[in-house]
């Protein structure tokens, strides 16, 4: 038994060294096919192949072969032909951005000039003839339901509006205004200039509406049921906001003043270097056509309101000076890189703005054509607006305030005395009204040509939009739910189910296909203008939710409508 036992203990210890033996062995083979392998991945060699392909040819990893290689190695661009044709559109597209670009600017800064050209000719002579109108009327007897004419009525608002501001103009000192602001460090003067900038805006985008309601609340037909507070209430608004623009042009025009005749120019660079900073708060965005149009209509109104404002500068430190003529060759350098500064950063932003988000610079043609659409339905017999209301909507150019401020500055800096310097007035003013009626005729003509080309004469026709639209377009985020009829008929299991039944199946597939709202959908979901129209396609073919958003002609757009989800 014993033995048994201790010849049962001698073959398990036999078979252990065997096992360790065995497994020293396969490690040993392990070992070697690591460091040997059979395929080397950075030698490109076979250890398994003939004795031939053992041995590497050392020329093929040779200095010379690589340098050889790295020399004459090709590749062709036009494996990728649509990349680099897409790439050379977009360098021609940034070459025609300054052409096409200072074509518009040209094209508003003439509607602009028409527009406030407007103020100075033609408004004070309909105002004249509204009045006689008025006082002839009981010689003429009375005939007709109106007294005065809409446009008449909104000429003599206009008329009282500029005298009445005027004679509150007359108590501003601009002297004083002038050394208070000249007393101020330069660091708040570029913050106050930032400031004013940004009150401008908020005043120009109220102003328009105070306008519209006194016009509107003073030619409403008397049919209708009275919703308003009275005539007389929105024409103290209007006149408070007039003054109150005025004053903040004039805040501008006198920093811009005090700028030029400081001695070290570091205030007039800085608020220069204002003007690039709009690069990088404009050009990295996602910028929409309706965005493009209201910063192409925004540029178009800041040149031109600084070209006047250059003017008053101009004119005050002329009247410091004596009138020498002199002094203005020294004004005349400052001027002039004020208004290349302007250029320069115009066209960049609008290259840049273009490139990145893929828009072609044939998109300015669309904007002119829509700025002289609205000359040449202000001159049809449905005319709804004049044109100069129309311009300040579209640009968000307001003439009266400017148009005030440069007609107390003239008056404060030019003294009329005697007979010969009324002459020289009544010459200057037919001069001024023969180029209102040249640039009235040349803009006429080419705004027919671009309403022409751009085939937009069959608007011109279309009723203006009713209010009732207008509302309804001005709530956002709105969701009109439509259901469409099935498209294949029931099957034989859907035929037998009950009416409602049916009706709850539908409105819980509704509900299913309706998007849910969230606190990070919500921030992150642009805010669109727009009505969002789902179709619900309750079908077995359709693809059940179906949203579709239409978009904003270029017509409907104004200066401060929001488009997307801000106003540029």
């Amino acid at each position: 038994m014993a033995d048994s036992l201790s010849s049962g203990l001698g073959e398990e210890k036999e078979k252990e060294k065997e096992d360790s033996e065995w497994d020293k062995k396969s490690d040993r083979v392990r070992n070697n096919t690591g460091k040997y392998g059979f395929t080397e991945s950075l030698r490109f060699s076979d250890k398994n192949g003939d004795s031939k392909d053992k041995k590497r040819n050392l020329s093929d990893l040779s200095l010379f072969r690589f340098i050889t290689t790295e020399l004459t190695r090709g590749y062709f661009l036009e494996h990728n032909e649509a990349k680099y044709t897409e790439r050379r559109e977009r360098v021609y597209t940034c070459l025609r951005i300054p052409k096409e670009l200072e074509k518009l600017m040209t094209f508003g800064f003439f509607l602009c000039l028409d527009a406030f050209l407007y103020v100075f000719t033609l408004l004070p002579l309909r105002v004249i003839l509204a009045l006689l109108r008025l006082l002839t009327l009981p010689c003429c007897g009375f005939s007709g339901s109106r007294l005065l004419q809409p446009a008449q009525v909104c000429d003599v608002l206009k008329g009282f509006i500029m005298v009445l501001c005027y004679s509150m103009m007359s108590y501003v000192d601009y002297s004083m205004m002038y050394h208070l602001i000249r007393g101020q460090s330069v660091i708040k003067l570029y913050i106050i200039y930032n400031m004013l900038e940004v009150a401008d805006r908020l005043f120009s985008s109220f102003g328009q509406d105070i306008l519209d309601a006194l016009y509107w609340t003073a030619t409403e037909p008397k049919e209708k049921k009275r919703a308003h507070i009275g005539v007389i209430p929105h024409f103290f608004m209007a006149v408070l906001y007039v003054f109150l623009h005025a004053i903040l042009i004039m805040v501008q025009a006198t920093t811009l003043n005090v700028a030029f005749n400081s001695h070290n120019k570091s205030l007039l660079t800085i608020m220069m270097s204002n003007n690039f900073v709009e690069i990088k708060g404009s050009v990295f965005k996602k910028f929409e056509k309706n965005n493009l149009f209201q910063m192409s209509n925004s540029d178009i109104k800041e040149r031109f309101t600084n070209c006047i404002l250059l003017l008053i500068v101009c004119l005050r430190n002329m009247e410091q000076f004596s009138w020498n003529a002199d002094h203005l060759w020294v004004l005349f350098p400052d001027v002039v890189m004020v208004l290349a500064s302007e250029v320069t950063v115009d066209v960049v932003k609008h290259a840049f703005i273009t490139k990145f988000n893929d828009i072609s610079a044939d998109v300015y043609g669309e904007y002119k054509a829509s700025l002289a659409f609205d000359l040449v339905s202000s001159r049809q017999k449905n005319a709804y607006t004049d044109y100069s209301d129309s311009v300040s909507r579209r640009m968000g150019f307001i003439p009266l305030p400017l148009a005030l401020l440069l007609i107390r500055v003239v008056s404060s800096s030019v003294k009329i005395q005697g007979s010969l310097s009324f002459m020289c007035v009544l010459l200057f003013y037919l001069g001024m009204i023969t180029l209102k009626v040249l640039n009235s005729i040349v803009l006429l003509g080419t705004s027919c040509i671009f309403v022409k080309e751009a085939n937009m004469e069959e608007k011109l026709f279309d009723p203006p939009p009713s209010a009732v639209s207008s509302r309804v377009n001005s709530k956002a985020n709105r969701t009109k739910i439509v259901h469409t009829a099935p498209q294949k008929e029931a099957t034989s299991e859907e035929e037998g189910l009950p009416d409602n039944v049916e009706a709850a199946n539908l409105v819980q597939s509704s509900a299913s296909a309706l998007p849910k709202i969230d606190s990070d959908t919500f921030l992150t979901t642009p805010d669109e203008d727009e009505e969002k129209i789902i179709i619900i396609n309750t079908g077995q073919d359709g693809d059940g939710l179906e949203p579709r958003r239409p978009k904003k002609d270029l017509l409907e757009i104004d200066r401060f409508t929001i488009c997307g989800n801000r106003i540029d």
